[in-house]
């Protein structure tokens, strides 16, 4: 969708919603609830019953918020992104990795939190989840779009206006202080 499509829809949905208008919501909810659930459960490191307290309390804050948000600055998937960004890295200040783990560091690519009861696994899990909070925006965001999104190098540089090569300098750079972050965890840090 054209940017002033997006923006012109985005500012009626606003309205519609400011005037009450349940239907609007629903609409919203359910065109962007997908996204945002994929995107804070990756921020999680797949840990479900977090990635569900942290899109709930998104969900809370942006229909408190609601008036804050405008369609000139981004878009409303890209708001709630911000909001659940905002509320995890609250939870995070708030809980602690249980213990350190002994193991190897996985690479994003390969780290899969494992679904089963295994302390072990929700530790790395948290573990994850805190390196990616303490990541700079942009390492955070061209991860995200590399291993949350599917995209290309291409397809990154394209949306980003720069070089593939300066894509993949990017993404070596992000995934080397999601190492570091994760390393340091490890050692208690």
């Amino acid at each position: 969708m054209p940017l002033g499509d997006r923006v012109w829809r985005e500012r009626g949905m606003r309205l519609a919603v400011l005037a009450g208008d349940e239907k609007a919501w629903q609409a919203w909810y359910e065109e962007t609830f997908p996204g945002l659930d994929a995107f804070v459960r990756w921020r999680c490191a797949g840990l479900r019953d977090w990635a569900d307290d942290v899109v709930q309390e998104t969900w809370l804050v942006a229909v408190r918020r609601i008036r804050s948000f405008d369609p000139e600055r981004g878009s409303f998937a890209d708001w709630l992104r911000g909001i659940a960004a905002n509320v995890l890295r609250n939870s995070l200040r708030k809980r602690k990795p249980t213990e350190s783990l002994n193991g190897r560091i996985e690479t994003l690519e390969r780290a899969e939190p494992a679904g089963g009861g295994e302390n072990h696994s929700r530790d790395q899990a948290e573990h994850i989840a805190l390196a990616l909070s303490r990541l700079p925006e942009r390492y955070e965001s061209v991860l995200r779009a590399k291993y949350l999104d599917q995209h290309s190098v291409v397809q990154i540089a394209d949306s980003l206006m720069a070089t593939p090569k300066a894509i993949e300098s990017l993404l070596t750079r992000a995934r080397d202080a999601f190492r570091e972050e994760y390393r340091r965890l490890q050692e208690g840090g």
